[in-house]
């Protein structure tokens, strides 16, 4: 794994949209595009499908004052290409989202899950436990869904021969979930663009035909991940949650609820299912809050860690 540094970005993207410097690492073969703005407690930030790093620009805006703000592109996704032979399933995402977090040294991080982010943040941020120092759950899940016929129903229609057809043709994800998944604002033209250009091929729409399939035929992922969670469920946490969302419910919310006792509730109301994008303000806003409660509680606990006694001293 050899970093790139900043390279140019393609001439469709528009920097008064997303005026961040583009950066490149190379990891097992790919070109992973990620921004990285502000200092502070590194916030990482996880898309979703059909989405890329774009999705963060305003919450990226409102939060790099605070914290430094990381958001990479998997393999294939946004701005970065994927090596011959990947696959675009979702484990393979999570290890290179792990060997991202390691290639950056990044520590003391907080994972914004979201989406697809959720199964493999989750994936991820177990393998680097020792790095993580909190969470943030939007509208998302971590855990099998085979046998929900809400997931059921859209995973084989969507995930199935004639959907994934649909969805290299015509792009079909793409201008579909975008404008329906904002309902607080309306997307403009040229914002969907942004999502329809990094997915301008046959080819490169793979990325994001793969995974609506996925929900149910990788079960065996999501059950790995549905164990990983019980090695963050007591990490601070703030479940970010998009009230007009109609891919995860309430149902989904309640679980979250049992899984993580350690956490905060902030609904946004009235807001779709790509919140980050639909409502930045109000997401930045639930973070700061919820960051100024969470930092001095880990500052005293660092503390008492870094002054505990020796095994054996005063004995």
């Amino acid at each position: 794994m050899v970093a790139s540094g900043s390279l140019a970005a393609p001439a469709w993207l528009d920097r008064t949209l997303f005026p961040f410097d583009s950066r490149y690492v190379d990891i097992d073969g790919h070109r992973v595009h990620y921004v990285d703005e502000g200092r502070g407690p590194t916030l990482l930030l996880l898309h979703g499908n059909p989405t890329w790093s774009f999705a963060y620009r305003d919450v990226i805006r409102e939060l790099s004052s605070e914290f430094r703000c990381v958001a990479l592109d998997y393999p294939g996704f946004g701005l970065s290409e994927a090596a011959d032979g990947y696959g675009y399933r979702p484990a393979e995402h999570a290890g290179v989202t792990a060997r991202f977090i390691e290639s950056l040294d990044l520590d003391d991080v907080i994972v914004m899950l979201h989406d697809w982010g959720g199964p493999i943040g989750v994936a991820a941020a177990a393998s680097a436990r020792e790095r993580i120092r909190g969470l943030v759950v939007g509208n998302t899940w971590a855990w099998p869904v085979n046998g929900d016929l809400h997931f059921e129903v859209f995973s084989r229609t969507m995930g199935g021969a004639v959907g994934r057809e649909l969805i290299r043709r015509l792009n079909l994800f793409v201008n579909l979930t975008i404008p329906a998944g904002h309902r607080r604002r309306r997307i403009s033209g040229h914002e969907l663009q942004h999502y329809q250009r990094p997915m301008a091929t046959r080819e490169r729409r793979n990325a994001t035909a793969v995974l609506p399939r996925a929900i149910i035929a990788d079960r065996g992922f999501l059950e790995s991940v549905a164990a990983d969670l019980e090695l963050l469920r007591d990490l601070p946490s703030l479940l970010l949650w998009a009230d007009g969302d109609p891919a995860f419910r309430d149902r989904e919310r309640r679980r979250w609820q049992d899984l993580l006792p350690n956490r905060i509730d902030v609904t946004i109301a009235g807001a779709g299912h790509f919140v980050q994008s639909d409502a930045p303000q109000d997401v930045a806003d639930a973070i700061h809050a919820w960051w100024a409660t969470v930092e001095p509680i880990a500052k005293r606990q660092r503390s008492v860690d870094t002054h505990a006694p020796i095994q054996g001293e005063n004995a």
